[in-house]
């Protein structure tokens, strides 16, 4: 079969992934040489590394929910095809073959750095607050049963658990059989305790991009130790800031803890951490200067963008429960999500002559 129309003049001029793409392959270019290192210059030919990124953001963009499935559609799925790089008549890869050629990808820990090139042209553009963050974090329901939890050989000793003050709770006395890094979990009393994970995600309040994130093990302090985690990442040292830059962190209720407040205070960061208005007011750990802190009321009202990240990868996206297994295959996948939301919110925020040059 013959066609005079090329593949590129089928997609519409208007089409949200034509800009998605241009920013995902800039992003793409500036990991050329993290590619060089993990792929050998001899053995059989791999598939090409910035196609299995563009056929993994494709499985988040268009809820694809399994690596089969995303084989079935591109190869009748032009549009597909055309984001990924794929000619009409270039045959599409074997699942096993893509399977296994990501497990490079993922011990290379490219999603991380594919989410730090992508803020590199958010920046450019000046879309991110150097000064104003957000934290949160969610359940992430793992691609394990109830059924398949064990008694651990095993469990922590006394005052070492995931619970309050070192408590062992049941999560710290089970395992899964199926995927051992899983643990039974649930965020508030009256929910059902499942097979899951913690995704924590650290926003700035510009315009709700996501500037660091990563994924725990289900516990009751992974919240907290996760936010000063990625606030290192992304903040510098107080020695090394300008005086004059002051840093803001918003967070709900969960993050209301002394020893957090606290380990913000030693950053120079201003704790905006909503307080308890009933129950708990002991846990309230402010100071009165904190409280009347203007800026608090702006970080707060900021603070329900998050919800939006969540929402977006939860929703009816593969995150709803993730098909990876282990911490660091879900990390993997969580930042890739994280980059692909990035991509969606910048393609509205950038001019579209600025992607044209």
């Amino acid at each position: 079969m013959f066609s005079y129309v090329t593949l590129e003049q089928r997609i519409p001029a208007n089409h949200p992934l034509r800009e998605i793409r241009v920013l995902a392959d800039r992003a793409l270019v500036r990991l050329d040489a993290e590619f060089d290192q993990l792929y050998a210059e001899i053995g059989r030919p791999s598939i090409a590394p910035e196609r299995l990124l563009r056929s993994t953001l494709l499985m988040v963009l268009y809820s694809i929910r399994s690596e089969r499935q995303l084989m079935e559609q591109m190869n009748y799925n032009l549009l597909l095809r055309w984001f990924v790089g794929l000619e009409m008549d270039d045959a599409v890869w074997d699942v096993t073959v893509f399977t296994k050629n990501r497990e490079r990808l993922i011990s290379g820990a490219i999603s991380q750095q594919l989410l730090d090139a992508v803020l590199v042209e958010a920046r450019a553009h000046e879309l991110l607050s150097e000064e104003h963050f957000t934290v949160d974090g969610t359940l992430i329901q793992a691609w394990a049963g109830a059924r398949s939890f064990v008694e651990k050989s095993d469990p922590p000793a006394p005052g070492s658990g995931s619970g309050s003050g070192g408590e062992v709770l049941l999560r710290d006395k089970v395992e899964s059989t199926t995927d051992p890094d899983a643990r039974l979990f649930k965020k508030a009393t009256a929910d059902k305790a499942v097979p899951s994970y913690q995704g924590h995600v650290l926003m700035e309040n510009r315009n709700g991009l996501v500037v660091a994130a990563q994924v725990t093990q289900s516990a009751t302090v992974a919240e907290r130790e996760a936010a000063l985690s990625m606030l290192d990442q992304v903040v510098a040292p107080r020695a090394e800031r300008a005086p004059e830059q002051e840093i803001t962190l918003g967070a709900v209720t969960q993050y209301q803890d002394a020893q957090f407040v606290q380990d913000l205070r030693d950053r120079g960061v201003a704790p905006h951490v909503s307080e308890y208005v009933k129950g708990n007011l002991g846990k309230n750990s402010l100071t009165e200067e904190e409280r009347q802190d203007p800026r608090r009321t702006i970080s707060q009202r900021k603070r329900k963008l998050i919800e939006r990240v969540f929402g977006w990868s939860k929703l009816d996206r593969p995150l709803r429960q993730v098909k990876l297994r282990g911490q660091d295959r879900v990390d993997w996948f969580w930042k890739l999500s994280m980059t692909a939301h990035n991509l969606v919110r910048m393609r509205r925020l950038i001019p579209i002559e600025s992607l044209a040059q």
